[in-house]
C-alpha cells in the first residue's frame, strides 16, 4: 500500500509539473540524454515485443539480450542526472519522492507506452537497421543521437514542417 501511495503521489506530482516546464524551464541537450539513456532499455525491449513478429528471429532489436544490458548498465549511470533534470523541470519538492527504489521504473513505465506506441509496424523494419547500426557505439552516443535527431525534428516543427515529434522542453541552443 505505501508503494501505490508513492506511485500516485509521484505522478500526481510530476505529470502537471512536466506538461507546463516549457513555460519555465529547458533542458541542456546533456540532461536530455541522460533522461533518454534511462528510458532507452525499456523502449529497447517494448519496440522488440511490439514489432517481434515483424522482425526475423535474428534481430538485434527482437533478441534484446547483451544490447539491452548494455543499455541497463548505463541507464543506472545516468539516473541521478535524469533525476535531476526531471526536478529542474518540475518541483524541487519532487527529488525527495525520485530517490525512491520506484520513481524510475514508474516513470519509465509511463513514458514508454507514449513513445512506443507511435511505432508504426510498417516501421519495425527501419527501427531494426537503425538500432542495428548504431548498436556498437557506446550507450551515451546512442542517446547523443536520439537527442540530435529530436532537436532537428523540433525546428522543423517550428518551420511550419508537419512533424510527429513529443514538445519536449529542450533549450534552442543546447546548453541553458
Amino acid at each position: 500500500m505505501k508503494r501505490l501511495g508513492l506511485i500516485v503521489a509521484l505522478a500526481a506530482l510530476i505529470a502537471p509539473e512536466i506538461a507546463s516546464a516549457q513555460a519555465r524551464s529547458c533542458i541542456t541537450a546533456s540532461e536530455a540524454e541522460a533522461m533518454t539513456l534511462v528510458a532507452l532499455p525499456d523502449i529497447l525491449r517494448e519496440t522488440g515485443r511490439v514489432c517481434g513478429a515483424r522482425l526475423p528471429a535474428t534481430s538485434l532489436i527482437r533478441g534484446g539480450g547483451t544490447l539491452i544490458a548494455k543499455y541497463e548498465s548505463a541507464a543506472d549511470q545516468a539516473w541521478p542526472a535524469a533525476r535531476a533534470a526531471i526536478v529542474k523541470l518540475s518541483d524541487p519538492a519532487i527529488d525527495t519522492l525520485l530517490q525512491s527504489d520506484y520513481a524510475r521504473p514508474l516513470l519509465t513505465s509511463l513514458l514508454v507506452p507514449f513513445i512506443v506506441g507511435r511505432i508504426g509496424l510498417e516501421d519495425c523494419g527501419t527501427i531494426d537497421r537503425l538500432v542495428t547500426q548504431l548498436a556498437p557505439l557506446p550507450p551515451r552516443n546512442m542517446a547523443s543521437v536520439v537527442v540530435t535527431a529530436l532537436q532537428y525534428l523540433k525546428t522543423e516543427k517550428a518551420r511550419g514542417r508537419q512533424v510527429a515529434v513529443p514538445d519536449l522542453p529542450l533549450c534552442t541552443n543546447g546548453n541553458r
